[in-house]
Formats: C-alpha cells, structure tokens, sequence
C-alpha cells in the first residue's frame, strides 16, 4: 500500500512567542472550512489512484501526496488541539477506526474463506496481530498468498487489499504523539522540525537497521514527522511571517538535496521516492513548505476552480472510504477488462488490449469508486454523529460548512 525546507519557515517569527503560553502562540483562524486544504486533498488522492493504476514513478516527484496529506493533517490537528488533548484524540480516533472496522469486516472473512488459517501457522500469537484491524498501532496480519490462483482475484490480493493500513497506522500514531510534538514545537521549533529528518538519516539510510514492521512504522514515522509538524507551523500562521523568497529559496535547497540523494540510492522501481526514505522527507518537506508558504484562505474555490467544487467536496467527505478502498477496486476491474477476450477475434488485437489496460482501469476505477461511497461511506458519517448520508457532494447546502474534516489520506499497492 504505495508514498510528498520549511525548517526555516517555522524558526522565522517563532522567537517573539517562544515564552508566550502555548495557547497563545496560535492565531484565530476564521471558522470553516478552508477550500485549498480541500483542493490538495482531493487532488492528494487522485494522484494515488493515478499512481496505482499506471506505476509512474515520476508521480511521486511531481505531487508527493503522501507528504502533503500528513502536512494537511497535522495543520487540522494543531487546530483541534486549541481544545484539550485527549478529547480531540478521542474524536478523531473515533472518526477514523469505524470506516476501519467496516473494512476489516469485509476483508477479513473473505481471507478465511479463500483458505487462510493463521491459527495453525501461527499460533495464538495471531490473535494480538488481529486486534491491529481494531486499533491500528501496528501491522495487520493478512496472508501473503490467498485463493489458488485460478480465481478472480490474484493470490496477492490480501497483501494488496492491507497494503493502505500502513497510512493509518502512521496517523494513528502522529495523533497520539501531536501533544507532545506541538508542545516541542512552539519552544524549541527548529529541533522539533528537523528531529524526524535526523531519525529517517539514522534508520532510513540503513546506517541503523530495526527489522520487521517495528523498523517500517519508526521509518514511515520518521519520513513524514516533519511534514506533520509543518502543519503545525501553517495552523500557528507562522508562513505570514516569513519572506517568501526566504521559504522558497531553502526549500529549493532541501528539495534539491531530496533529488541528489536518490540519484545515489535508486532501487529496482527507478526515481519512486517511496523507495527512498531519505529523499522522500526531504523532498516531500521542500515540497509542502512551498505548498504551505503560497496558501491562500479560501472560503469557497475560486474562478474555474468552483466547477469542481461538488468532486472535491465529495472527495473530502469520503477521503477515509476512497482511501481505503480503492487497491481492491483497481484488482475488481482486471476481471471485469478480462471480459473483453471474450468478444470474436479479439485475439487479433491482443497487444493492443494488454497495453489499454491502464486506460481501462482508469475508466473503471470512478464508477467502482462510486459504488464503494454509497455501500460504504456512510460509516464516515456515522462515526462523525452525522446523519448519514449516500453522496455528500454538497448539493444540499454550502460545502465550506457542512463538509467533514477527515484525516488525509492516500497511499500504493505495494506500501506506498
């Protein structure tokens, strides 16, 4: 499941409130919802289903979508943690674990049904690896091969279908950590900001190797922390308070630091920086400084933009469902595309078909995506104390109010 320096940005202007309390260090922010936030997330997840279906590797350097998400996250976080911390904590683990569950509900079974049998490989052990599809603070366990291979779905299904978790496990433990790190951030900004780049140097170049899915989460953890953090510095307003060539020009820097090191440490999928941990932070950090630096407050989309404003509220909405869902809905289409071979003679145009796939898959994967909202996104309401509700584009009413603030989301087949 695959995956986007502001160390500058957030130092600049944080000296004159360093021994203010912290409450204090966080401007007013106008109320509801802020639309560009929403245009980076909607296009944040768009650009994973893209990436998933054709592999570019390229579209991990042109919108790191993973790195913007957890920046938009950590921006909503510092503005819910204006309340006490662990009622917001309550809240958005409340929000985030039902469309979990749901999931797991789904999948789950359909693995012991094609043949899975954990308990026989691996003991009762496998009864505490389950409780992670019911508080996701580790790894889930699946089968890495299920089915006999002659059926629909591949015998990778599961590992693919479980792939996404490694982002809500990621979220669920930047949530718990964000007391703490905005606590650290608003005295001492720099360190705050630069520690999670320290640790991906020590863990994610192989200089200090932790093995298994402690070693994955710490690195994941590690790779997008500072993107969290400067979240915290666009909530606390601290981008209005520094030039924007200053942001730019040392984001530049660092982003071009992110590209020299993978031309180093390429892997056997070319220039993906999910593979790279260290480009990946860096990249991804220059990347949202600029994001962040540039943000306007809109209240609603702007010019053109406002034609697309029922998608990306509908997109918002459902981030948790379409995230979750969507590895297994690009696996739903190959045999619904399969049922092409079927047509006379098609055979004749074989190669032409094998090279459409993509294409085909693109074209699919919506209207799948749409059934998967109305079966399944109610939930997100629900966990919300929402009335439910089939397709929350915003039709009914004004979108910058009634939409929801999900946790971002996003991520590849493979972890990424």
């Amino acid at each position: 499941m695959s995956g986007d320096s502001s160390g500058p940005v957030g130092t600049a202007g944080v000296p004159r409130a360093r021994h203010k309390a912290p409450a204090a260090a966080a401007p007013v922010r106008p109320s509801g919802r802020d639309r560009y936030l929403d245009l980076l997330r909607a296009i944040a997840l768009g650009r994973v289903v893209v990436y998933h279906i054709f592999g570019w590797a390229w579209l991990t350097i042109l919108f790191p979508s993973m790195g913007v998400m957890f920046a938009l996250a950590g921006s909503l976080m510092a503005r819910s943690l204006n309340r006490p911390a662990p009622g917001v904590i309550r809240g958005r683990m409340r929000r985030l674990l039902p469309p979990v569950w749901a999931f797991a509900v789904v999948v789950v079974p359909v693995m012991f049904a094609m043949g899975w049998k954990p308990v026989r490989e691996e003991g009762l052990w496998w009864f505490l690896k389950l409780a992670n599809y019911l508080f996701p603070v580790g790894a889930p366990t699946y089968p890495w091969e299920s089915g006999d291979g002659s059926g629909w779905l591949d015998q990778s299904w599961a590992v693919q279908a479980a792939g996404p978790l490694w982002y809500i496990r990621a979220y669920v433990w930047f949530v718990l950590a964000s007391p703490l790190l905005l606590w650290a951030f608003r005295r001492v900004p720099w360190a705050t900001l630069l520690a999670p780049l320290a640790l991906t140097a020590v863990i994610g170049t192989g200089l200090v190797e932790i093995p298994g899915e402690t070693g994955l989460a710490l690195t994941d953890f590690a790779v997008y922390g500072a993107c969290w953090i400067l979240g915290f510095a666009h909530n606390d307003g601290l981008f209005t308070r520094v030039p924007r060539y200053i942001t730019v020009s040392l984001a530049a820097f660092v982003m071009a630091f992110g590209l020299w090191w993978a031309s180093g440490h390429l892997t056997d999928e070319g220039w993906n920086l999910d593979e790279i941990p260290l480009a990946q932070a860096t990249w991804s950090l220059g990347f949202c400084a600029i994001l962040l630096q540039y943000a306007p407050a809109w209240r609603e989309l702007p010019g053109k933009l406002a034609q697309f404003d029922s998608t990306i509220t509908l997109a918002n909405n459902r981030a948790v469902t379409i995230y979750l869902w969507h590895n297994l809905l690009i696996m739903a289409t190959v045999p619904m595309i399969d049922q092409l071979w079927k047509i006379p003679n098609i055979w004749k145009y074989g190669d032409q078909l094998d090279a459409a796939y993509p294409a085909l898959t693109l074209v699919l994967i919506w209207p799948l995506t749409a059934v998967a909202i109305l079966a399944f996104g109610w939930v997100e309401d629900m966990a919300a104390k929402r009335r439910p509700r089939l397709w929350p584009n915003g039709s009914g009413g004004a979108p910058t109010s009634k939409g929801s603030a999900p946790p971002a989301h996003a991520g590849p087949p493979d972890r990424r």
